[in-house]
């Protein structure tokens, strides 16, 4: 049992170290809302993945702090819970949002499993102490710098390398690559960008062997994916289209994809991530744990969730200085020859820069039960 005593909400805006280009345009910089949730002498932090406008999905950070303040944070301060899912589900009245619930869900694992004094993964069930890494790719300026950036990463012991693509970025720096690294685990995400009159080009993409297509058609849609995975031999990977364990199953059993993006935030927290997980587990599928450009916060909670035994393909959880000049939390969370080691201690092993936060912090609000 646990109960929340009092919540902070803080906003940071964090500049990236490089430009991340993608289908939906081009982010130089990250606006990262952080959850603080204090209870029995301890306290859990989460971090939001919504972003300013509804890009990704249709969640916007104005949004989620107008939820938080006047919504969730009044229904869970102050009230006793048996476990986090029991939190979980007093928010399951409310309909989307999940990004926004996550939040609150997955700032209270975090408190949890402080309190209980153990790390988050194995309370989640999962039992390794090092995940697999891949790296995520924006949009290059040409294919000789796409090439470059390949071989930089690749020479850091990436174990899977991911290129975004659009229409008229696709077949060409993808053949290029490929030829470059015949060798290396190769995967695309396309963000949504493509419709079926584009199947042709997405067919092309065949020859290159790889290891899947990430989301290629609408970001709700599961029926047209099942249509395109017919007509290619590379496997799909449904990211967006995958809010839900049931959106799991449906995509699955309709044949849309062979491959899940679990994004703890995107399906409402841990607690959903890990009914995905068994979902397609169950159906032979496997998953990886995708990225937002996460802070060290949601860094930190992706990490514990990949440690769970279905998470058998390299995910997006790459070092932290890759992005940041400076984090928000104190460890350091680097990988080595693609290989993150889990933090250690209870929760998710993470501690918040309480002075640089302060500092650099937009928004600084406290809440009581």
């Amino acid at each position: 049992m646990f109960t929340i005593e009092a919540a902070e909400l803080l906003v940071v805006r964090l500049p990236l170290k490089f430009r991340f280009e993608t289908s939906f345009g081009v982010q130089t910089e990250k606006v990262v809302p952080l959850l603080v949730l204090h209870g029995g002498g301890v306290q859990g932090v989460s971090e939001g993945t919504m972003e300013f406008a509804p890009m990704y999905r249709e969640e916007t950070i104005a949004g989620a702090l107008h939820l938080l303040r006047e919504v969730f944070l009044p229904r869970v301060l102050g009230r006793p819970f048996a476990n986090p899912e029991a939190l979980h589900d007093a928010l399951g009245s409310f309909r989307g949002n999940r990004m926004a619930r996550a939040m609150v869900e997955m700032a209270a694992w975090d408190l949890w499993a402080r309190q209980l004094g153990v790390p988050l993964g194995q309370l989640l069930g999962g039992r390794k102490d090092m995940v697999e890494v891949g790296v995520s790719l924006g949009i290059q300026p040409d294919e000789a710098a796409t090439v470059d950036v390949v071989r930089r990463h690749v020479e850091q012991g990436y174990r899977r390398i991911k290129l975004k693509i659009k229409p008229g970025w696709d077949v060409q720096p993808v053949r290029a690559v490929r030829e470059a690294f015949p060798d290396i685990r190769l995967t695309v995400d396309a963000n949504s960008a493509y419709t079926l009159a584009d199947t042709g080009r997405l067919r092309a993409l065949d020859a290159f062997g790889l290891t899947y297509i990430e989301q290629p058609l609408a970001w709700d849609d599961l029926v047209d994916h099942a249509e395109l995975q017919g007509r290619l031999s590379t496997p799909l990977c449904l990211d967006e289209s995958v809010a839900s364990a049931q959106d799991a199953r449906k995509g699955l059993a309709l044949g849309s994809g062979g491959v899940v993006n679990v994004k703890v935030a995107r399906v409402g927290g841990h607690a959903e991530a890990r009914r995905v997980h068994d979902v397609a587990q169950a159906f032979g599928a496997p998953v990886w744990c995708g990225g937002m450009l996460e802070s060290g916060i949601g860094r930190a909670h992706n990490i514990h969730l990949s440690t769970l035994p279905n998470f058998t393909l390299p995910g997006d959880t790459s070092s932290a200085s890759r992005y940041w000049e400076k984090d928000v939390i104190e460890e350091a969370l680097e990988a080595t020859d693609g290989l993150m080691p889990v933090p250690q201690g209870p929760g998710t092993g993470v501690t918040l820069d309480r002075e640089f936060v302060s500092r650099v912090a937009e928004v600084q609000e406290e809440f009581r039960a």
